[in-house]
């Protein structure tokens, strides 16, 4: 394979990677992979001399980078706030997203049996995530739905929740029903552990 081949094959290496990142749900999964996409043309476009299509694509990166370094920056882009079942917001978001969420929680119903609580997560303005549940008592919270829309499902939506809630008297997160494989998944992750039949999470302040 001659250099000309190599040059063309990183050409279309970058292409496809930027396509391809136009087709990811996730919002850092997006802008990760249209990083590495655009770093690779903005290479390619220096070593054809074509160097607007360069300057363009650097450009690119820096947008990205940039707005990554704001979605890890949890406390500035999220925000919580204390809801309720007959909330305008609340609703629209169960309606909105209803077939998803039954997706992970096949037996969660549209009008839950009067949660005590409920809280959504915006990130910059739009709805990143849902919590609702009730309070069962000594700062124990039953969780009856634990969502993150599609485009935030990777932005530590959950983790940013469950800093906040001991300032709300919360102390431990429970869920009781039966999770399946993916759910499972991410209860591991966030630090739930498995007591008589439960999932359970002791919250730290912090």
């Amino acid at each position: 394979m001659n250099t000309s081949m190599l040059i063309e094959l990183t050409g279309y290496l970058g292409s496809i990677l930027i396509a391809v990142s136009m087709l990811m749900s996730s919002v850092i999964k997006l802008r990760i992979i249209n990083t590495v996409g655009s770093s690779i043309f903005a290479v390619y476009a220096l070593i054809i001399h074509s160097y607007p299509t360069a300057l363009m694509n650097f450009f690119l990166v820096a947008i990205n980078v940039f707005n990554l370094v704001k979605l890890v920056k949890k406390d500035t882009s999220f925000d919580m706030i204390e809801s309720s079942s007959d909330d305008g917001l609340l609703n629209y978001i169960l309606d909105y997203y209803f077939e998803d969420i039954k997706k992970y929680f096949p037996e969660f119903q549209r009008k839950p049996s009067s949660p005590d609580q409920a809280y959504i997560v915006c990130c910059n303005g739009n709805p990143a995530g849902v919590l609702i549940g009730k309070n069962i008592g000594d700062g124990t919270f039953d969780v009856v739905l634990d969502y993150s829309v599609p485009a935030y499902r990777d932005c530590s939506v959950g983790g940013y929740l469950y800093g906040k809630l001991p300032a709300r008297g919360m102390r431990t997160l429970v869920y009781s029903k039966e999770a399946d494989e993916v759910h499972r998944d991410y209860l591991d992750r966030m630090g739930f552990v498995k007591e008589d039949g439960k999932y359970v999470k002791r919250l730290m302040e912090t």
